[in-house]
């Protein structure tokens, strides 16, 4: 063993078999509930809920232990407001013929467009950064490892406490999205992952066809 400081492994609970599947199951059919949302009301969200989602993100593995992820929370409608008018400038680039016909195309079936009414009203946006350098301690510089793999699973987490919540999301990336160092007083060192949209569905919101469609086990995974 490696001499460095360490306690024993706290153990889960030894659990019998049908449990187990019975418990991964039940997980995963929450989480086939998931869908992204474009249509939110203005429905108030306790800022507890987004902390407590937070924190669970925090609990996700990274490289080093190093923890390279910052979130931004955000409800001030002056700065949604803001972070709208500079997101539906790149959009309004991309649709314009930023985008390749290909990219177009995969898109059309989703309906989406370079309105992004949504970052305004929703009640929540948790802007994601990852972070180039830094460390657990405050003001550490150090290199940071595996920053996409870490800050993509941490992501996953926001997302997946979100949703035990109750609470609709859409995961939104304009690009390029340095503006949003500016809006939200990030340094450099930190580069702009995606603006999680996180709050309640309006009463007519509707969910594409195209996006019910999953790939069955069998052809995401191989067992060997």
């Amino acid at each position: 063993m490696l001499d460095h400081p360490a306690q024993p492994w706290p153990g889960l609970p030894s659990l019998p078999d049908d449990e187990r599947v019975a418990r991964a199951a039940a997980f995963r059919d929450g989480l086939r509930q998931r869908r992204t949302c474009r249509y939110f009301s203005d429905a108030p969200v306790p800022r507890a809920v987004i902390e407590a989602a937070i924190e669970a993100a925090g609990t996700a593995p990274s490289g080093a232990n190093h923890q390279p992820w910052h979130f931004v929370a955000i409800a001030d409608p002056a700065i949604k407001a803001q972070i709208r008018a500079a997101a539906e400038i790149e959009e309004r680039a991309f649709y314009a013929g930023k985008a390749s016909p290909e990219w177009l195309e995969a898109l059309a079936p989703l309906g989406t467009d370079a309105d992004k009414s949504y970052l305004e009203v929703a009640p929540w946006l948790i802007l994601v950064f990852a972070q180039r350098r830094g460390g657990i301690d405050p003001g550490d510089d150090k290199q940071n490892y595996y920053i996409n793999e870490s800050v993509g699973i941490a992501t996953g987490f926001l997302l997946a406490a979100l949703h035990a919540a109750n609470i609709a999301t859409l995961t939104h990336t304009p690009n390029p999205m340095q503006f949003l160092n500016r809006v939200c007083r990030r340094p450099a060192t930190e580069k702009p992952v995606m603006i999680v949209v996180a709050g309640h569905a309006a009463p007519d919101a509707t969910v594409p066809l195209h996006a019910l469609r999953k790939k069955p086990l069998e052809q995401m995974s191989t067992w060997l």
